[in-house]
């Protein structure tokens, strides 16, 4: 295992990508002491700890034909898009069973990163039993407008994304001296002010730290795009990312093209590795 933090980005289902990054980790017997996961990088990082090869990317499209996994009939019904029974119960109890044994055997820390939408601050929750912690996952990945709040405690949370999309700052602050980021923007990815500031504003009008954070969410984004390249030039960081766009959207139902991101993530994993293990072994 080495010393070093992990950091996963989110992107709805663009995370296909970081799935086969995960995979080849697995392949390799790549592990790190520590792990932090942002909506979809949070789910895939489940799988990746439980060392479960392919399940991530085999959960992300083996069900995009069930009625109600994820579909407008879910939202309607629900308020979640993603059915939250079926993506965390009926699926990780019996449909495709999460090795919680194994995720216990893991030897570092791992972390879900949720926005709490009162206060607007990130929150990096410690994930010590994947049973007993699921919804601090759940959290992780409930996207704004098309999730419900998920309460955890006394506090109301939603996507990590929204506060801290790539938290690498708070690795680094965690004393983590090396740290691998696995994005799934690609290079030269702009991201753009958002488009629904008004249904965000006029939905969480008793939350207006989430309409502050989405305003100004692009510029955020910017700002933490260049810590990362300034960390990668100081050797602090090692960044793994989609070397060219793909056409997969943040909710996409064609699985082919899911699992060509999935082996788009593999292979450009597999093309850096000797490189990455130079940078994890130097001094």
């Amino acid at each position: 295992m080495y010393q070093a933090g992990l950091v996963l980005e989110g992107g709805g289902m663009k995370g296909a990508y970081t799935a086969g990054v995960l995979d080849l980790f697995l392949d390799k017997g790549l592990e790190f002491s520590s792990v932090y996961g942002v909506s979809a990088g949070a789910c895939h990082m489940c799988s990746y700890l439980s060392k479960q090869r392919g399940r991530a990317i085999d959960v992300s499209v083996d069900y995009l034909d069930t009625r109600r996994y994820c579909s407008l009939e879910s939202l309607l019904t629900t308020g979640d898009l993603f059915n939250a029974q079926i993506c965390y119960s009926l699926i990780p109890e019996y449909l495709a069973p999460y090795d919680y044994e194994a995720f216990g055997r893991y030897q570092g820390k791992a972390y879900s990163v949720a926005t709490d939408i009162v206060t607007g601050r990130p929150e990096y929750f410690r994930i010590r039993d994947m049973k007993a912690d699921i919804a601090k996952i759940r959290a992780s990945a409930s996207l704004p407008l098309v999730s419900r709040n998920v309460r955890i405690g006394d506090g109301l949370y939603l996507d990590g994304g929204i506060s801290d999309p790539i938290p690498l700052r708070q690795s680094v602050m965690d004393g983590n001296r090396k740290n691998v980021v696995v994005m799934t923007k690609e290079v030269g990815y702009v991201r753009k002010p958002d488009r629904h500031l008004g249904l965000i504003r006029a939905r969480y009008a008793k939350y207006p730290n989430v309409y502050r954070l989405m305003a100004q969410r692009y510029l955020c984004y910017r700002e933490q795009l260049s810590y990362i390249e300034c960390l990668r030039q100081e050797g602090k960081a090692f960044v793994i990312r989609p070397s060219h766009a793909s056409d997969v959207k943040r909710v996409e139902k064609d699985p082919e093209k899911l699992r060509a991101l999935y082996r788009q993530g593999y292979e450009e994993a597999e093309e850096s590795f000797g490189r990455l293990l130079e940078y994890l072994e130097a001094d």
